[in-house]
């Protein structure tokens, strides 16, 4: 359980207001987050605001006529905010199969991932509604099998409308035959900039899984087209997840255009129940008249703002798609002993969306998980601060898990704000040490970043 407004300046016992408080709570733990006074007996709230914090006795007090709510001892926070997460995504997972290994599903294996895509195939209305079977949450490291699944195992579930397999990072997603035919993908379609269309050994036959812009681009093809009434059902039913897990505030990471006109009108219509900060994908901002109105702002209008732009440098290390200045362990099928990931933008095009982004006094988050894609980062905002000297944005670091010990006091100098994962090292420690980054790697870690690349 969580209430709406993080819990600051709680000490004061203060006056009473007049008019009877919405809600006492009491009768169980109640963590305030705040050092001189790290739990209370009793919490006040009155107009959607906390009104006193305290002890019980001085609670009642405060308001004799409050509703009370006996929390039987269960434990009151203030609500959380999400450091980083893309809540219009999440609507999609929670509307798409659950394919996430244990110990938060029961992917397990590829025989898994069909039978949980054949249940949901035959048990749910939408697959065959939008004429398309999505999972989410594969994750080719902890299957038994420790590959990605082909196109022809998809095919296995079945070949009437295409099936999309979305990995648990995001960045890569695996295709069946029909969803590769309706995406117009062949041996003679070129890999996009940015991404990878694996083939089947010894051809140019794609086998089904595609990396970063192939994926993104794939997926874009396939995703049916929805009305603004099933957009919205979506959006509720990723804060649903949220809220269930007691998050008040969420980010929407690389926002598009069509959720940056969405949002909005969400919050207009009561549809927003939580707090949802936007960070525009950086192409859309440069070209959206949004970024100049109200909404960029860091106040919230009807429980939405935009909070800056994001910029997305390379992928995902347990994907083998991050960018790193040595080879992988061990290299994906099919590339040269040399292959060490892969950037998304040039030098040159990184350089001039961050310099442009500081023009516009946005603040920018880069997802760079690669210890090369960290340095693209560094690189882009130096130039941009030696460019518009005096302008500090506070930009945001995002993942950064193959950070080197060299790297860390250049962050500190440039204001580089780390939002680091070390939640990584719980599902893919083992897998970084076997076939990521090797077991050589550990001895030099910098621990603060949950991962490890030499200085």
């Amino acid at each position: 359980m969580a209430l709406h407004l993080a819990i600051s300046a709680l000490a004061a016992l203060a006056a009473p207001a007049s008019g009877a408080a919405d809600t006492l709570y009491s009768g169980g733990t109640i963590l305030t987050i705040n050092d001189r006074q790290p739990q209370v007996e009793a919490v006040v709230v009155r107009d959607g605001q906390i009104a006193f914090v305290g002890s019980r006795r001085a609670a009642l007090d405060f308001s004799p006529a409050a509703r009370q709510v006996d929390l039987q001892g269960r434990t009151l926070t203030p609500g959380f905010i999400d450091g980083h997460s893309h809540v219009s995504g999440t609507g999609l997972q929670a509307l798409s199969a659950n394919l996430l290994p244990a110990p938060d599903g029961e992917g397990n294996s590829i025989p898994d991932l069909q039978r949980i895509m054949r249940q949901f195939y035959t048990q749910t209305a939408g697959p065959r509604g939008y004429k398309v079977l999505i999972g989410f949450g594969y994750d080719d490291s902890q299957l038994a099998e420790r590959r990605h699944p082909t196109r022809e195992e998809l095919d296995a579930i079945t070949t009437e409308i295409p099936v999309i397999l979305m990995h648990q990072s995001g960045h890569l997603g695996a295709y069946n035959s029909k969803a590769l035919e309706v995406a117009g993908i062949t041996a003679a379609t070129p890999d996009p900039e940015g991404g990878v269309i694996r083939r089947e050994p010894g051809s140019r036959v794609p086998n089904g899984v595609m990396e970063e812009n192939a994926h993104n681009l794939t997926l874009a093809k396939l995703m049916p087209t929805l009305g603004l009434d099933e957009a919205m059902a979506m959006l509720e039913a990723g804060q649903a997840l949220y809220m269930k897990h007691g998050y008040t505030t969420a980010q929407d990471g690389n926002t598009d255009a069509g959720t940056l006109a969405m949002l909005p009108l969400a919050g207009k219509t009561g549809k927003l129940k939580i707090d949802v900060v936007a960070y525009t994908n950086i192409d859309v901002a440069l070209s959206n008249p949004a970024m100049q109105g109200p909404y960029y702002s860091h106040q919230y209008t009807d429980h939405f703002r935009i909070g800056g732009v994001k910029i997305t440098l390379d992928g995902s290390p347990q994907g083998k798609t991050a960018w790193l200045t040595r080879p992988y362990y061990k290299v994906p099928e099919g590339q040269k002993p040399s292959y060490a990931g892969y950037p998304i933008f040039t030098n040159a095009q990184a350089d001039d969306l961050i310099n442009r982004a500081w023009e516009h006094g946005w603040q920018v988050l880069a997802h760079a998980n690669g210890d090369a894609a960290i340095d693209q980062f560094i690189h882009a905002v130096t130039a941009a601060e030696k460019a518009h000297p005096g302008k500090k944005l506070m930009p945001v670091l995002v993942h950064g898990q193959t950070m080197r010990r060299d790297q860390v006091p250049q962050i500190a100098r440039l204001g580089i704000f780390p939002s680091l994962f070390p939640m990584h090292t719980y599902y893919w420690g083992d897998w970084h040490r076997e076939s990521v980054l090797g077991p050589s790697a550990p001895r030099t870690s910098h621990p603060p970043a949950g991962c490890w690349m030499p200085a």
